[in-house]
């Protein structure tokens, strides 16, 4: 199976939630994720991947139709 890779990532404003767009192999999508300060974990992802967009700019596109804060 092919490595999963962060092409981008976008925060929101107040740096608490993030969406990461993803590659692997000719395959793209989008995840959601969260931070909480007070937790040195650092990110967690909120769902599974969606995968099965046809190119990074379609997995952004659902991406925002999807997180509100991201429009």
């Amino acid at each position: 199976m092919a490595r999963v890779v962060v092409m981008r990532s976008l925060e929101d404003a107040t740096g608490d939630r993030c969406v990461d767009i993803l590659a692997t192999g000719g395959d793209h999508g989008w995840v959601g994720c969260r931070r909480d300060p007070e937790d040195a974990h650092g990110w967690r992802r909120l769902d599974a991947p969606r995968m099965g967009f046809a190119s990074l700019d379609e997995a952004h596109r659902a991406a925002a139709s999807a997180v509100g804060w991201l429009n």
